[in-house]
């Protein structure tokens, strides 16, 4: 019996390598081919470097600031160096999406590594603030596309019933990589020069490079002809900058209520209201409507938002919390937060397998971050726990956010059309990091309010400082505040979660979400 005849530019090719296309809207349909899994680990095999070096230099940094600091004689401009990459891989996210939809994926991951390595080499090289501000920056516009890639690079080659157990495994890279973060760099600090940090992105960024340009070959790949929306993009991007501006100044470099944060937040609702005026009005937006418009892709975004954007706040606040209440040391305080880091993975992998053996898939992550949610509210009426229940109550934390990742992930794209997997992937991974930094503004806020001042990026010390003259149970009591934000944050991700549709996971990569055609015996 003759296969549903497709609609014409309904889906693009399907081929492997980057020869052969065909030209989208002839209604050409190929036959979809099933990887097998050692074709899957492979690709995953090729994906993994370039995301062990894009988790890695999110936090390598930040142990080697004060050495830095002290390289340059410039501590007022240190925490540019974390805030230039946060800034540009944030904003970045979705264009590498977008363009990863018309011009392929290997192709741009290949454009991210080699922006990486070049803002690399720049930062190591610099032979001033201004110049490794100005490389991190560089180096961020690189880095910011390596996981919406990788996450798009795993849906082209893995269907989505299946896709959730190869997510696990994905966010387990990551989650090493941040776990090694922290000690490499201060190692590297300790014991050889600052530099090396950015010297040694180079010749691994060569090897990913190698290893993403021979094993990527074997993705499929389902073109689509697209155009790209510069005014939107521009419009997003700036509307990013000033919000996240806002909130990594806020507190820190200028009070809350002061003009010059006032200014950036009209200025990021301005350019946002106009952001969205141009949406309405263009024919393929940056951020297409019907992404936007879709509600798996509201709801998993706002869960995947707030359960990430909690671990991130907990993993710059709970080392603090353990300096000023518990009389930790700055290494021992490192160590005890290792439980939210590791159990991140054991949480993926469970949700992962759930996603490939349960129809109502959703009910694990739901479970997990409900556990979460009510461990941290002991810590809330609780906040003097011995350590030990303290680190039982983070591992708790990083099995419920880390069991969100794949179940929203593999949702999302279930839910969009194939074609536009990688600007939801920016999409979702770019809300995600403006998420994390309002959750740290909201608990550094608390701080600065209790405590007098907050923990700028690299410059934490300042409130153990001024936190010697205020009692133990004071401490506490602000510390309390802080872990009911996270308690706040982790029930409006579960309440997103419940409501989000949890459809059918398809066991094809390209057939179209509920869109599927009738068999034809079923046809009128």
């Amino acid at each position: 019996m003759a296969a549903p005849k497709q609609k014409a530019g309904e889906f693009a090719s399907h081929r492997a390598g980057d020869g052969g296309a065909t030209t989208p809207g002839h209604g050409i349909h190929h036959a979809e081919r099933k990887l097998g899994k050692r074709e899957v680990i492979a690709i995953i095999g090729g994906l993994a470097l370039a995301m062990f070096l894009g988790a890695l230099n999110q936090t390598i940094v930040a142990t080697a600031l004060p050495t830095i600091g002290r390289a340059f004689d410039d501590f007022e401009n240190l925490s540019w160096v974390v805030i230039s990459y946060l800034l540009t891989s944030t904003v970045v996210a979705p264009l590498y999406g977008k363009l990863s939809d018309i011009y392929g994926r290997r192709g741009m991951m290949l454009v991210a590594l080699g922006l990486f390595m070049a803002g690399s080499a720049a930062a190591a090289a610099a032979p001033s603030m201004l110049m490794l501000i100005l490389g991190r920056g560089l180096q961020g516009i690189g880095g910011g596309g390596i996981v919406p890639l990788s996450q798009s690079i795993i849906a082209d080659a893995v269907p989505p019933r299946e896709r959730g157990y190869y997510q696990a495994y994905t966010g387990s890279i990551w989650i090493i990589a941040g776990s090694a973060g922290p000690v490499l760099g201060g190692v590297i600090a300790e014991h050889l020069h600052w530099s090396m940090i950015f010297w040694l992105n180079v010749p691994l960024g060569l090897a990913a490079a190698a290893m993403s340009s021979r094993l990527l070959k074997l993705v499929p790949v389902h073109e689509r002809a697209h155009k790209i929306d510069l005014v939107g993009a521009g419009l997003m991007m700036a509307a990013a900058i000033a919000l996240l501006l806002a909130l990594t100044w806020g507190g820190t470099r200028y009070p809350w209520l002061s003009q010059q944060i006032a200014l950036l937040l009209v200025a990021a609702a301005a350019l946002t209201a106009a952001f969205i005026w141009w949406v309405l009005r263009v024919p393929e937006p940056f951020l297409p409507i019907a992404v936007l418009n879709n509600p798996v892709m509201r709801a998993g975004s706002l869960t995947t938002a707030c359960s990430q954007g909690v671990s991130i706040g907990l993993t710059v606040f709970v080392p603090l919390y353990y300096e000023l209440v518990h009389g930790l040391t700055a290494s021992d305080s490192g160590l005890a937060l290792i439980p939210i880091v590791v159990m991140t993975t054991p949480g993926s992998f469970l949700s992962g397998r759930a996603m490939l053996y349960m129809k109502h898939y959703k009910f694990v992550p739901i479970i997990f971050l409900s556990v979460a949610a009510a461990a941290v509210g002991v810590l809330v009426i609780h906040p003097l726990m011995p350590v030990w229940g303290v680190a039982a109550i983070t591992a708790l934390v990083g099995i419920g956010t880390g069991s969100s990742y794949p179940t929203v992930t593999v949702s999302i794209q279930n839910a969009v059309a194939h074609q536009q997997i990688g600007v939801a992937m920016g999409a979702m991974n770019f809300f995600r990091a403006l998420a994390s930094a309002f959750v740290v503004a909201v608990m550094g806020a608390i701080m600065l309010a209790q405590v007098g001042t907050a923990p700028q990026r690299g410059a934490a010390p300042a409130v153990a400082t001024v936190a010697q003259s205020i009692t133990t149970a004071d401490l506490s009591r602000t510390f309390s505040y802080i872990f009911a934000v996270a308690v706040l944050f982790l029930v409006v991700g579960i309440v997103a979660l419940i409501v989000m549709e949890e459809r059918p996971l398809r066991a094809t990569v390209l057939a179209a979400p509920a869109r599927e055609t009738p068999p034809p015996a079923a046809a009128e």
